[in-house]
């Protein structure tokens, strides 16, 4: 069955009440705050819907909240891909599925980035394979949309303030919608 924005919206509405791991948000609060940061700074459509959707992978595991207290990388960036690729072109799903990786290359990249991390943050970074070498810095940010996912990734850092003000889900979803592949 392919999924539609309908799913995807009630899938951020009844999971989205969830924690994000051990922040002080909601998942959907980080997506609306993230998606937010996003549109304020004037992009794009399909960087706007895959702020979003950044960890929408964490919504449709079966791992638990808590995945990362276990030790375990939920993999949340590779899980939504098959989900949202039949819906959205690459310049959505490529930033979601490489916006992990992107902070491992900010860590490599920027000294004072780690500093800037929840303690949560830094404790998924480690299962997360660390920080990149600057052989695989360099092979990640040559790859098409990396640069957009470690702009993701910034805002994905800022996206965790509690009770901060952000447009609805509703307003966001036409934006989602103006992204759909019409096949």
């Amino acid at each position: 069955m392919k999924p539609n924005l309908e799913e995807i919206t009630n899938l951020l509405t009844q999971k989205g009440t969830a924690m994000y791991g051990r922040e002080a948000v909601s998942q959907l609060e980080h997506a609306l705050q993230c998606a937010t940061l996003a549109e304020l700074g004037g992009e794009s459509n399909e960087i706007i819907t895959a702020c979003l959707l950044h960890d929408f992978g964490h919504l449709i595991h079966n791992l638990g909240e808590q995945a990362a207290d276990e030790g375990i990388d939920d993999r949340h960036e590779y899980r939504a891909i098959p989900y949202l690729r039949s819906l959205f072109a690459e310049s959505v799903t490529e930033p979601i599925r490489l916006h992990v990786d992107a902070k491992r290359y900010l860590c490599f990249v920027s000294k004072d980035y780690w500093a800037t991390l929840s303690a949560a943050s830094k404790k998924s970074l480690e299962l997360q394979g660390g920080i990149f070498s600057s052989v695989e810095a360099e092979a990640f940010i040559n790859q098409p949309h990396a640069k957009e996912a470690v702009q993701l990734r910034i805002w994905d850092d800022q996206a965790k303030v509690p009770g901060k003000m952000t447009p609805n889900l509703a307003h966001f979803t036409s934006i989602m919608a103006a992204c759909v592949l019409r096949i």
